[in-house]
């Protein structure tokens, strides 16, 4: 199905200040119902992908070539990189929305090829009734924030059956990710504790170092680096979680030399140091036990 765009073009004023954000390591979830005025403006883009479904009320997502206005039951994915200026449409009163920073395993990505605006913003409009697809991202929310043991785990595991449920709706045509990118992927994810660099990617993927960085940012939206390190620092936050190794050897567990570098970069990411993630990891598993 081909999109339109209503309300071509909504100019970022300068005098805009960027909205701030640390990207997920694995999943962060909402459920906002946003007065007229409500706006989130970052124009680079942040590190992960953001899934909005819109409930209620009109929203409206900026991009290459103008607007694109949210009406209740509209599916907007925003890939890495991908410029962020939306908020509640000029001509609604609020926008009542829920939404989800993720990072997707490996084999998710040809489920999140949805028809593409301008900009890299993608579009699922599913037909007929989806009480149960918005019942599904509801549940995921709920799950994120239960408190229960292994809640980060269940929610995940619900945001997959959720984009396998969306991907039904998902015409056809939209195609499967590129083999070659595929196999860059699970490369890059079973030599995680190795020096990997973007020529031996590309030697694994068949292309040449400068088609792989092509073809693989037009097809997920990354640097094939920046996918590198994101999944490192997922399984370090595993680490992290779920051991009691030290810095130093989670560090070289997931192929940072350095374990100050790889410090910083974990900062970067999440906003904790390793070990304030630590901490904060152990007391929200504490406070589950407790109320399991």
């Amino acid at each position: 199905m081909a999109w339109t765009a209503e309300g071509m073009y909504y100019p970022a004023m300068i005098s805009t200040v960027e909205t701030p954000h640390d990207d997920v390591l694995r999943l962060l979830t909402g459920h906002f119902d946003e007065a007229a005025g409500y706006r989130a403006y970052r124009p680079n883009g942040v590190g992960d992908w953001l899934l909005v479904l819109t409930l209620s009320g009109g929203g409206r997502f900026g991009h290459g070539a103008g607007n694109f206005r949210a009406e209740p039951g509209d599916w907007v994915l925003l890939p890495p990189g991908t410029p962020h200026d939306y908020g509640v449409a000029d001509d609604a009163a609020r926008w009542e929305l829920v939404w989800a920073h993720f990072q997707p395993r490996a084999d998710w990505h040809d489920w999140l090829r949805w028809p593409r605006l301008d900009g890299g913003l993608r579009v699922l409009r599913p037909e007929g009734d989806q009480d149960a697809l918005v019942g599904q991202f509801l549940h995921v929310h709920d799950l994120l924030g239960s408190g229960q043991r292994r809640a980060d785990a269940l929610a995940m595991n619900a945001l997959e059956a959720l984009l396998l449920q969306c991907d039904m709706h998902n015409p056809p045509e939209t195609g499967d990710l590129d083999r070659r990118v595929r196999r860059a992927m699970a490369f890059m994810e079973a030599h995680l504790a190795e020096r990997v660099s973007v020529e031996d990617v590309s030697r694994e993927a068949g292309l040449s170092p400068s088609r792989l960085s092509h073809l693989f940012r037009a097809e997920t939206g990354q640097s094939v680096q920046g996918y590198l390190e994101g999944a490192r620092l997922r399984r370090a936050g595993d680490l992290l979680r779920r051991t009691s190794f030290p810095v130093k050897q989670i560090a070289a567990e997931v192929g940072f030399d350095s374990p100050f570098y790889f410090s910083r970069r974990f900062s970067r990411a999440t906003g904790y140091s390793p070990q304030a993630f630590r901490r904060w990891s152990g007391q929200s598993r504490g406070a589950a036990e407790q109320d399991s």
